[in-house]
């Protein structure tokens, strides 16, 4: 009962619902506070979540890049070894001078359009050759060939992947702030309407109902980490 009686005195309130604007006054003030503290929060992950798609962006068009560019040394470097292979059959020409020029052209041809790495690969192929003479060992399939081509591309992309994973990772958790800031929301319209009204029982039923979104919007919030500014 929320009313108690003596003999000649007036029926006395006790403290709670005596007492009940100031309580729900009160659960409104620390109520907002802890909507705009995770209004907050999701403006910050917004915030990060844009810098890492940005980030995941440029990281894209840099890989693509690299990719195009390791691409176009690949079909250059094939024309070189299909020049290569041509000039080595004329070496076993009959023809001494044919040969002579052909290996003339092998010697300038490798100095300069043959790099250290595809030379590498070449030496590769050959070596295999000789152990396996029944299949052609293409040197643009040496690991260490097409890691010297293509490592850059494929470290960058996994870079970007990354990034745009995070940037998904942020804007799920903000997501998941601005929800729980929705269910405070409606806890302060819960109370503020429970400040208006003049009935003890409507009020204590709007104010517990408010209370109880609130505590699960607070939990929510607190289960998610806290990103500072910086």
């Amino acid at each position: 009962m929320s009313e108690t009686t003596t003999a000649g005195s007036k029926p006395r309130r006790n403290f709670f619902f005596g007492n009940l604007d100031l309580v729900i006054a009160v659960l409104l003030g620390l109520i907002s506070i802890a909507t705009a503290y995770a209004s907050f929060q999701a403006a910050l992950y917004d915030s990060q979540m844009a810098a890492s798609y940005t980030k995941g962006t440029n990281l894209s068009t840099q890989a693509e890049s690299l990719y195009l560019e390791g691409n176009q040394q690949f079909i250059q470097d094939t024309q070189v070894l299909n020049r290569l292979s041509e000039l080595a059959i004329e070496t076993n020409s009959a023809d001494a001078v044919l040969a002579q020029d052909a290996s003339a052209k092998i010697d300038e041809l490798t100095f300069m359009s043959v790099s250290e790495e595809f030379g590498a690969a070449i030496a590769w192929g050959e070596a295999e050759d000789i152990l396996d003479a029944k299949i052609y060992h293409n040197p643009q399939d040496n690991p260490d060939y097409q890691d010297f081509l293509f490592s850059g591309w494929s470290d960058t992309k996994a870079e970007a992947v990354a990034m745009l994973a995070q940037g998904d990772a942020f804007n799920n958790l903000s997501d998941r702030l601005t929800l729980n800031t929705v269910l405070m929301a409606i806890s302060l319209f819960l109370l503020g309407i429970a400040a208006v009204v003049r009935q003890v029982r409507v009020q204590v039923v709007l104010m517990a109902t408010g209370i109880v979104i609130f505590l699960v919007a607070a939990v929510l919030t607190a289960g998610i980490p806290h990103v500072g500014l910086g």
